[in-house]
């Protein structure tokens, strides 16, 4: 490698020594994420998993996609790079869980107009740490230098990641019945979702985003909507080995109007108490500025909900509790109805 280097293509504004050198710094990175299964090092032409299929009846690969978005221009704005590699994982392992898989390993793949290797190793480290936070192994991704299609300073970033679930225990929507009970997991923020029309709303000007907003307790606006996807799949996990649940939906672009109905069944509908809703300053903040009407904000944003799961009545409090055993301050936020259609907020 320390041979590979081609005047021509650097003239061209491709430095592939750039690349080692990104590879090299984001290493120790990488390795925090190791776990059972992980076979060979970064650096090959494909990352290599052997799963552990002990006590699983029927294994199913389950698969999910997704990227960071027009949030990477706040990334840019501010210049914190750190972060935004825990959306993109969260993005793909938040959806992978829903159905009751358990990701087992994930790759990245960021674009730029210029390779800064230590840029770079910034976002991998973030990728890192929301693959530590979802039990899940980096094992691989790619780095593209594409000058002339990006701008020097701007980059985008997407992966994807591969879970595990046995397919005698995936999450059946056909179990559910009126009178189920919907549990809000909150959000820490905007998450990823959205964020063009709070750019619209808000001033995109470092000096605005960095100054303290009273509206926000003291916190800087760049810092609230920076603030990175919550993670869920340790409590979800632990969730379902001890209740049965019923549906999870992963509240994403489209909000509560499109993403909750996605797990339910047919015939029945969500019906959420508006009031019992802890949504964060920051939506309130954005509606008022913004003059966004309330069924705009419930299918843009997901309103302080990062995930609803879905369990029996009966077994509410049990699952309250296991989730609150693992940090998550969840609540009831409402039932299903079959007198309602879609998503009806009280």
């Amino acid at each position: 490698m320390e041979r590979s280097y081609s005047e021509s293509y650097a003239a061209a504004g491709v430095d592939i020594t750039a690349g080692y050198k990104a590879v090299e710094l984001m290493k120790s990175h990488i390795a925090r994420t190791h776990i059972p299964g992980v076979l060979g090092e970064v650096g090959g032409f494909g990352g290599l998993f052997e799963p552990n299929l002990t006590g699983i009846k029927r294994p199913m690969l389950v698969s999910g996609t997704d990227g960071v978005g027009t949030k990477l221009k706040l990334a840019f704005l501010l210049d914190k790079h750190n972060t935004v590699g825990i959306d993109c994982v969260a993005m793909c392992v938040n959806d992978v869980i829903c159905c009751g898989a358990r990701p087992l390993f994930f790759l990245d793949y960021i674009a730029c107009g210029k390779n800064v290797p230590e840029r770079i190793a910034d976002i991998v480290s973030g990728v890192a740490e929301g693959c530590v936070q979802a039990g899940a192994a980096l094992i691989g991704g790619e780095t593209a230098e594409m000058p002339g299609f990006y701008p020097e300073n701007e980059y985008d970033l997407a992966g994807f990641c591969v879970g595990l679930a046995d397919g005698e225990k995936l999450v059946d929507r056909n179990l559910q019945e009126a009178g189920d009970v919907l549990l809000a997991l909150p959000s820490s923020g905007l998450h990823s979702n959205g964020f063009s029309l709070a750019r619209k709303v808000f001033p995109m000007e470092t000096e605005a985003l960095r100054a303290p907003e009273a509206a926000l307790g003291g916190i800087s606006l760049g810092e609230a909507l920076l603030c990175p996807t919550k993670i869920y799949v340790k409590p979800i996990l632990a969730l379902m080995e001890q209740v049965e649940v019923r549906g999870v939906a992963h509240i994403t672009g489209g909000g509560f109007h499109e993403n909750i109905p996605r797990m339910l069944k047919p015939g029945l509908g969500a019906k959420i108490e508006k009031s019992v809703l802890k949504t964060p300053a920051l939506f309130h903040l954005l509606a008022e500025r913004g003059g966004v009407p309330e069924r705009d904000m419930f299918n843009t944003f997901n309103m302080g909900v990062g995930m609803a799961v879905c369990v029996p009545k009966a077994d509410a409090d049990k699952a309250l509790a296991i989730l609150h055993a693992q940090g998550e301050a969840a609540y009831v936020m409402g039932e299903l109805s079959p007198s309602v259609e879609g998503v009806s907020l009280c």
